[in-house]
């Protein structure tokens, strides 16, 4: 049982990329030194930016005069028309139902609104992708076409497919494989077998022998056994 707690441990530590764990380490420093934050590094109209968050890095296309493109779901379009109350800065709330009901927008912010305290990277992309960038104006231009409501998909249309389409004329995610890499690792495990055919005789103990507790118990670990 503790080869099998280590395990879960382990793996959940791959998906998240053990962000969580560094970003309690750097709230500890926070609260031992004064935070100190410079002004946003000299930006063009075009620019791809990034800020990083505690499990994600959000993305936008800068567009000059303190402005941000950036896709981000967001539930409140859904339940009112009101503009002004829409255009307020998205709380996590909001992001995290717009996120369950695939509504997002692409928006335009202020950059400290998008940053939201956050510091923010220019342009790192550029030197993981093999596509060469299109022309800044190009860029800019390319993410002001699609400003309004856009269909969402956490793994497969998010705001890094926006950026990277807007930049590279290519929608792909980093993050989106990476998540997708640490999946297959725990697929390709044998001991998710273990733990699976575990939690369907637990669920058949505490709610009986019925098809919707025996097919899944036979038929998951089946499935994680062949992949693997």
């Amino acid at each position: 049982m503790l080869q099998l707690l280590t395990f879960l441990v382990e793996k959940f530590s791959l998906i998240f990329q053990l962000k969580i764990f560094e970003s309690s380490c750097l709230e500890r420093e926070d609260r031992e030194r004064p935070v100190q934050r410079g002004p946003h590094p000299p930006l063009r109209r075009g620019d791809l930016l990034e800020v990083p968050r505690s499990l994600f890095t959000h993305y936008g296309i800068y567009l000059g005069d303190n402005k941000v493109a950036h896709l981000i779901p967001d539930i409140l379009p859904v339940l009112t028309n009101n503009h002004k109350l829409i255009s307020s800065v998205i709380t996590n709330n909001r992001l995290i139902l717009g996120c369950i009901y695939k509504c997002a927008t692409v928006r335009v912010d202020t950059l400290e609104d998008f940053a939201y305290g956050s510091s923010i990277l220019a342009n790192r992309m550029d030197k993981m992708m093999k596509m060469q960038p299109f022309p800044s104006d190009c860029v800019a231009q390319r993410a002001e076409k699609l400003t309004g409501p856009f269909p969402y998909s956490l793994l497969w249309n998010n705001c890094e497919h926006f950026v990277t389409y807007c930049r590279y004329g290519s929608a792909t995610s980093q993050q989106t494989e990476k998540f997708c890499e640490c999946l297959k690792s725990i697929i390709r495990d044998q001991r998710s077998v273990i733990i699976s055919g575990l939690l369907g005789i637990i669920s058949m103990v505490c709610f009986g022998m019925a098809p919707a507790t025996t097919l899944p118990t036979v038929l998951i670990p089946f499935t994680l056994w062949m992949a693997g």
